[in-house]
Formats: structure tokens, C-alpha cells, sequence
């Protein structure tokens, strides 16, 4: 046999292969990269995509070419149906939000219906074709708590979010888990704390503003004061996240089910950007503190006992070589670096 039938023969006997899988958000942080593993593992990959940003990971990667690209928007009940129906899909991963803060403070109406409408659109075509969906796997995030006196998050917490983005995540997580107490839609729900990674090309985030920064030799600006803390979690470790949770599913007891992922090393803005001047050899530079931010929670970290406990699951990735993969990405794609672009999944910084 030779080495390319060895490597088919492998796709096929993978998990994935020969699946048909539904991803939404394909051209973001996290669903770009997930959509190319799914197609490296033999999947038939399906992605609905509203914007066609010519610099995002997905478009400028191999994997464009190994996927298939449905144009439409989340807001739009029957391009979705049509995409899970035409191309009887049995895996859904819905990745696709309005994710960052500013936007939704200017325009709660839009994220609303981004993420809330799209959320029960999503979940609504796959109640519409319940004889082809055998899993989906719905982004939430640690927003969707809101602010508790107790940490870390545990995913009993209430979802109390006050602030348009928080809220239209707790109510996309609260939409969620009534479709399976009520049609018993095989799903579960993921909690991650702020992605990062390289490919995300919102620079006015935390990470990818500061490695911006520090590879241009300017001083990194920080919105907050620089003492807020949050739990930094590395895109292929929540791949693989997704991936083992969406295996697992449609069995108890996962099935129903919120988990939370995370490194579970909270640190604060301060620190994240003090190790990426120091990972870039740039410590020299200071860093400028506005003190601008509004309508944030100080501290927001997790705890993910629950899918360490159920799921087996771990960070492969310590912060630090997490955070060292990332800045070799940007210094590689530096002729980039002036562009900014929404990307349409769960990752935010401050």
C-alpha cells in the first residue's frame, strides 16, 4: 500500500471520516482552525460564511479548498435549513456570534440578533431534520455567567449576563439546553474562556493588538486599567475540546450538557502583555494604559473539574507555548498586520 492510500485509509477510519459536518463562524479564530482539522480527519466539511474576508485564516489556508462554502447568514432560518438539509448533515459545531463587546454596547439589536436568533435558527433546521443530526455542539461562553461573588465559574452558576454581549450569550446558552429538555436535540454546550491564537485578526483584542505591537516596536495599548482578570485559552487546545465533547455525543452523560474549557490560570491584562513583550524580546517596551474600559467584569476565570472528570480532557498547551505558537504565526504573516475584521466566534480580550 502506499503512503497517500495509507493516509485516505486512516481519514476513513478516524471518527470523522467520511462525516458530513455543519460549522458556523468558519471564517474565525476558532472555526477556522476547527473546520481544517475536521477536513485533515476526513470529514465532509460544510461551512456557512455571511462575509467573504479575504484575509482570514480560513480563506488564505489549504483547507478552503477541502471544505464547502454555503453564503448566507445566520439570521436566515432557511439558508440554514437548506444547508443541513442539502447536504445531510450529521454534525453541527455552531461557532457563529457577534462576539465583541464594543459592537454589542453600540448595537445590541444586531448581536441580539446574531447571536440569539441565529443560535434558535441553528437549532431550530436541525429540529426541521431530526432523522440526520446525530450531534451539535454549541459555542456559549464564560460571559454567559455573568458577574458571581464565588469563583471560579462552575457550570451550575446561574447565567445572569447584564451587558448586551453577556446577555445574548446567556440566552443563546439558556435557548440551547430548552431545545434538548424539550425535543431532545443531541447537543451540548461549551463554556471556554478567551480564545487566542494565531489567525485572529481583531487587533484591538488583547493578544494579537499586543503582538501587533510589539512586532511593529510600539508600546501595546491597553483599554481596561490592566488589572482585569480572565482565563487565556490556546484555539488548538479548544479544538481539541470540541472535537472530544462533539465524539461523545449523543450518549449520557453528555448529552444536555454545559462544559467548560479553560487553561485555568487566570491572569490579569497586565501580565498576558508582559509575557508577550517578554516572549518577543521586547521588554524594553511599556505598555499604554487607557483605564477606558466600560461595562466589564473584573475577574472571570473557571473552573473545569467537569471535563477533566467526564471527559478525560486537558490542555495540551501550557499559556506560555501556547502564546509562543501564536506569535510565530503573526511575525510569519506580518505583511497582514494592518488589517482588522470582525470574526465571527466566541473569543474576546480587554
Amino acid at each position: 500500500m502506499g503512503d497517500g492510500e495509507g493516509a485516505v485509509e486512516n481519514m476513513v477510519e478516524s471518527f470523522w471520516g467520511n462525516r458530513n459536518v455543519f460549522v458556523t463562524g468558519a471564517t474565525g479564530l476558532l472555526g477556522s482552525w476547527l473546520a481544517e482539522e475536521l477536513a485533515s480527519r476526513g470529514a465532509n466539511v460544510v461551512c456557512l460564511i455571511r462575509d467573504w474576508t479575504p484575509a482570514s485564516r480560513l480563506v488564505n489556508s489549504e483547507a478552503l479548498e477541502r471544505v464547502n462554502v454555503v453564503r448566507g447568514e445566520l439570521e436566515d432560518l432557511a439558508v440554514v435549513v437548506r444547508a443541513i438539509n442539502e447536504y445531510e448533515i450529521d454534525s453541527v459545531f455552531h461557532l457563529g456570534a457577534q462576539t465583541i463587546v464594543g459592537t454589542a454596547n453600540r448595537s445590541p439589536l444586531s448581536t441580539f440578533q446574531s447571536n440569539v436568533a441565529g443560535t434558535w435558527n441553528v437549532l431550530e433546521a436541525c429540529r426541521l431534520c431530526p432523522k440526520l443530526i446525530e450531534r451539535i455542539v454549541v459555542a456559549s461562553s464564560d460571559k454567559a455567567y455573568g458577574s458571581h461573588d464565588r469563583l471560579p465559574y462552575r457550570e451550575d452558576y446561574a447565567l445572569q449576563g447584564r451587558h448586551p454581549y453577556d446577555v445574548s450569550k446567556s440566552c443563546a446558552d439558556l435557548i440551547s439546553l430548552s431545545y434538548y429538555e424539550t425535543y431532545r436535540l443531541p447537543l451540548a454546550i461549551t463554556r471556554c474562556g478567551n480564545l487566542f491564537g494565531g489567525g485572529d485578526l481583531n487587533f484591538n483584542r488583547l493578544v494579537p493588538g499586543s503582538i501587533r505591537s510589539a512586532l511593529r516596536d510600539e508600546p501595546p495599548v491597553i483599554r481596561s486599567d490592566g488589572k482585569f482578570i480572565r482565563d487565556y485559552f490556546y484555539v488548538r487546545d479548544a479544538v481539541e475540546a470540541y472535537l472530544l465533547l462533539a465524539e461523545k455525543l449523543p450518549e449520557t452523560p453528555f448529552a444536555g450538557q454545559a462544559f467548560n474549557f479553560g487553561n485555568e490560570q487566570p491572569m490579569s491584562v497586565l501580565e498576558v502583555v508582559e509575557l508577550i513583550l517578554d516572549l518577543c524580546g521586547k521588554r524594553e517596551l511599556k505598555p499604554r494604559i487607557l483605564n477606558e474600559a466600560a461595562h466589564e467584569i473584573l475577574e472571570q476565570y473557571l473552573d473545569c473539574s467537569k471535563a477533566r472528570n467526564l471527559l478525560d480532557w486537558r490542555p495540551r498547551y501550557s499559556l506560555r507555548d501556547g502564546m509562543r505558537e501564536t506569535i510565530e504565526w503573526y511575525a510569519a504573516q506580518s505583511v497582514r498586520l494592518t488589517t482588522t475584521m470582525p470574526a465571527p466566534e466566541d473569543v474576546r480580550a480587554i
